[in-house]
């Protein structure tokens, strides 16, 4: 080969090792920014993806009261909404009550049982129902309360600021299981949004000033449980689904200026006996490569929505009162029909009604369905090729995710007997929050191994968040910063 030959040939080179190694910073680079947005902040209730899943190798495993807390911060009053954080600070809501406020029990079926209890006396109904209300509900009359909105620095949990942004009588009551501040915050990144379902919306910027505020009318919900709902964030436009007895809506809202953009009302439920039409299921913002949708579970359905409001699709197989959430993973949208429905996994793209015919169990856009697979009021985990469902009493079932075969069923331990809190994983362990602080740590994988367990002894219903190194669990007392010290 001639020297000028030669000498061309070293330039191409060179240049195709020039271009190459700009291509591979600019993709290290945007991996990076992912990864480090993912790691600081924690925008919404479980997380950026809906899948509450960690990425650091530091995040804790073992933990307790003492060992592995950065800083734990005393939270007045009372609320189930879980933490968000943004630009290195944490946000919560809370409600702090004049006076006494009926306080949480372990369990869900405390109430059926006192029913069963009184009607074997013979009491009329009439009275069965005013009895039980009386000692498990908590009504507008009984109650004056203060909601809050807490500000803490990510790093030592203290708190920059707390605003009160509503007092008075609350719209609707609650079971003394639930709070009246269930729903969790959201945020951008410029703002934090907050949504009490029947109350309102507000809106403050990262300092605590109050940006706007949009009044919500107030609609009955079913026995006055109480509402759990959270907003979700798509574009400039804050989502929320209000499900309930009277007029069932989607809505969005522009953000900034909380001003109603559309609403769309919805007619689901309402065949059982007793008729139901209540919900507590977070709405799902599905982004994949054929649009983006907004996926929201309500009584006996489940409806998908476009960006302005229009229906796109819709399936049955739902309980008639839903709470767990969406979520997308690998490409499949999950569904998890609640307790007594069925577990779903969609592909995109449907149109119409899709809901399975009686003995199916796929068709064109449900890839797969595990009957009964449903949960009550935890939301499923999807993490290394599976979905992880965990009941309220303590069942876990593994499904493989592609396929929907069932991997195992077991009960995690003799004494996880009560679960709110959703399910998640992170460096190849699966954490499962009892509603009594025990934190049951569980090897992922196709064969179920408990690990250990993690005490906080406190009452826990809120779902954490996971932000770099930190895991952030709120109990009913507390917040805490979980990080590992060594």
């Amino acid at each position: 080969m001639s020297p000028l030959k030669l000498e061309n040939n070293r330039k191409v080179i060179n240049r195709f090792i020039l271009l190459y190694q700009i291509g591979l910073m600019c993709a290290l680079l945007t991996v990076s920014h992912a990864v480090q947005a993912q790691e600081t902040a924690w925008p919404q209730f479980r997380g950026p993806e809906s899948n509450p899943v960690g990425t650091h190798p530091r995040l804790a495993e073992r933990w307790s009261k003492t060992e592995n807390v950065e800083w734990s911060q005393p939270i007045p009053g009372r609320g189930w909404s879980s933490p968000i954080v943004t630009g290195g600070r944490v946000y919560l809501t809370t409600v702090t009550t004049d006076g006494k406020s009926k306080p949480p029990q372990i369990g869900t079926e405390y109430s059926n049982e006192y029913v069963a209890e009184l009607m074997k006396q013979g009491l009329p109904m009439e009275e069965v129902i005013r009895r039980v209300t009386e000692r498990d509900a908590e009504l507008p009359h009984e109650v004056f309360l203060h909601y809050f909105l807490y500000c803490l620095n990510l790093k030592n949990g203290k708190v920059e600021w707390q605003k009160e942004f509503h007092t008075g009588r609350p719209p609707g009551g609650r079971h003394r299981k639930n709070s009246f501040v269930s729903e969790s915050p959201v945020t951008d990144g410029k703002f934090v949004y907050v949504y009490v379902a029947n109350l309102g919306l507000w809106a403050f910027n990262l300092n605590g000033k109050q940006v706007w505020s949009t009044p919500l009318e107030a609609n009955p919900i079913y026995l006055d449980f109480g509402t759990g709902s959270s907003p979700a964030l798509v574009g400039n436009r804050l989502v929320i689904v209000s499900d309930n007895e009277k007029q069932q809506f989607i809505a969005a809202f522009d953000t900034k200026t909380g001003k109603q953009v559309w609403r769309t009302n919805r007619d689901l439920g309402g065949k059982g006996q007793p008729e139901r039409r209540s919900g507590w299921a977070t709405p799902f913002v599905w982004r994949h490569a054929l649009r983006t949708e907004i996926v929201a579970v309500g009584p006996e359905e489940v409806v998908s929505y476009d960006l302005a409001g229009k229906e796109l699709w819709r399936m049955s197989g739902m309980s008639e009162i839903p709470i767990p959430t969406p979520f997308a993973y690998d490409g499949l949208l999950y569904v998890d029909g609640g307790r007594g429905g069925s577990l779903f996994a969609l592909r995109p793209g449907a149109a119409g009604n899709i809901s399975l015919e009686k003995g199916q169990t796929s068709n064109e856009y449900v890839v797969w369905s595990q009957p009964r697979g449903g949960t009550y009021l935890p939301s499923p985990v999807a993490y290394e090729g599976a979905v992880y469902a965990l009941t309220e009493t303590g069942i876990l079932t593994r499904f493989d995710a592609k396929t929907g075969k069932q991997t195992y069923k077991t009960r995690i331990d003799p004494t996880a007997t009560a679960f709110t809190t959703s399910p998640w994983a992170y460096n190849g362990k699966l954490f499962c929050l009892s509603e009594e602080g025990q934190t049951f740590v569980v090897a992922t994988g196709d064969e179920f191994k408990l690990l250990h367990v993690n005490e906080l002894d406190d009452m826990a219903q809120a779902s954490p968040a996971l932000v770099g190194e930190r895991l952030l669990i709120r109990t009913e007392q507390r917040l805490y910063s979980i990080r590992r010290k060594s």
